[in-house]
């Protein structure tokens, strides 16, 4: 049996829920649930300059109307809290410390002028532009003393000779190339750890939350992929067994291109807003990319069934084509069902059409509805074809 997973769904409040941020809430909330763990939402706010005003409240109240709800968290609470990045603080400052005393990260006083004036010298030379690392030659009391009197800096990464490989649970062993050459060029990616503000980026803040809410499986999109060696990297100087690794590819419109509003609808609001039921839509989005190996069984799940069904291995490879055309199949699937189980729902759904329609239509609307509802969708004349 599979032990109790901890997993967790960290938006940043930048922005609005779209249908990859419900894909992996989703994801996570399907495996906690399946082997009978917990689901966490942690809000990872520490960009203030980017947080979007409503934009917490309207992810919060996105994934109860999907029914997503989770087991620790903002208006939940649970035992590793705060549950706000914005709020822990100074435990990552505490992790930049040890770091720095371990010899694993350093102090870093460049200025931004500096810092652009080396990339463009570097770049026009046909070299790498990552940092020259001429901080990382001060010596500690140096380094100790220029803090200590207020001179602004931030804490970088000392990157290894390689970053280390992990494994991931869909993509197999994962492995990057050397930083030998660049570094033989003075070129080192020592990524920044802790901003001048004293507010952590999100390397630090992940692995340190992930750790200590005790995150047994990070399920996100790939676009994480190349930062994981970093975090991999810093599980190892903190002396932490890392959390198992499940990338799961992009969504993409037609056009092959990454899921944007140019190549389809990208919002969850703009699917609430069409009508389409909770049901429906957390159906169509667990088959983006997730099989269930039914073998010829039927694709209209509820969220039930999704949990009862839900493994890593059904997890496919690559990145997924969204086709728009099997929702309105999923909704129609859904309400026969509901109708089936339930005459109430029936009504409650004719209302909600005649509400629309006297919104759209104002005065007027003064049909009288028919008696029994219409079919929810004409059936394609068959023309033998």
């Amino acid at each position: 049996a599979i032990k109790p997973a901890r997993t967790r769904f960290a938006p940043s409040p930048t922005g609005f829920m779209h249908l990859g941020s419900l894909r992996t809430a989703l994801y996570n909330y399907l495996f906690a649930r399946h082997t009978q763990g917990q689901f966490i939402l942690r809000i990872e706010d520490t960009d203030q300059k980017r947080t979007v005003e409503g934009a917490e409240e309207s992810i919060m109240e996105t994934l109860r109307w999907a029914g997503l709800h989770w087991d620790e968290g903002p208006e939940v609470g649970g035992g590793h809290g705060p549950y706000k990045q914005s709020k822990r603080t100074a435990l990552y400052r505490s992790h930049a410390e040890q770091l720095l005393l371990d010899g694993a990260a350093y102090r870093c006083f460049c200025g931004p002028h500096r810092l652009e004036a080396l990339a463009a010298t570097r770049q026009a030379a046909g070299l790498p532009v990552e940092y020259d690392r001429r901080c990382h030659n001060l010596t500690s009391s140096e380094s100790d003393q220029r803090a200590a009197s207020g001179e602004p800096h931030v804490i970088r990464l000392l990157a290894p000779e390689k970053w280390p490989a992990f494994n991931d649970e869909v993509y197999g062993r994962i492995s990057y190339g050397a930083n030998t050459r660049a570094h033989a060029e003075g070129s080192f990616e020592d990524p920044v750890l802790l901003k001048s503000d004293g507010t952590p980026t999100y390397h630090l803040a992940n692995v340190v939350d992930d750790h200590f809410m005790e995150i047994t499986h990070v399920i996100r999109g790939t676009e994480w992929m190349p930062s994981t060696p970093k975090h991999a990297h810093l599980y190892r100087s903190f002396g932490w067994l890392p959390p198992k690794f499940v990338h799961v590819g992009l969504l993409m419109g037609k056009d092959k291109q990454k899921l944007s509003k140019r190549n389809g609808s990208v919002m969850v609001s703009e699917f609430r807003e069409k009508g389409y039921s909770p049901e429906a839509l957390v159906n169509f989005v667990a088959l983006l990319g997730w099989s269930h190996g039914g073998g010829g069984k039927s694709d209209v799940l509820t969220l039930t069934q999704l949990v009862q069904r839900f493994n890593i291995e059904g997890l496919t490879a690559g990145n997924t084509v969204v086709n728009s055309e099997k929702l309105p199949f999923l909704q129609k699937a859904h309400l026969r069902k509901q109708f089936e189980e339930n005459r109430d729902t029936e009504e409650v759904e004719v209302e909600k059409v005649e509400k629309a329609v006297r919104a759209l239509y104002g005065d007027k609307y003064n049909l009288p509805l028919p008696s029994s509802p219409p079919p929810l969708a004409p059936s394609p004349p068959n023309t033998g074809h």
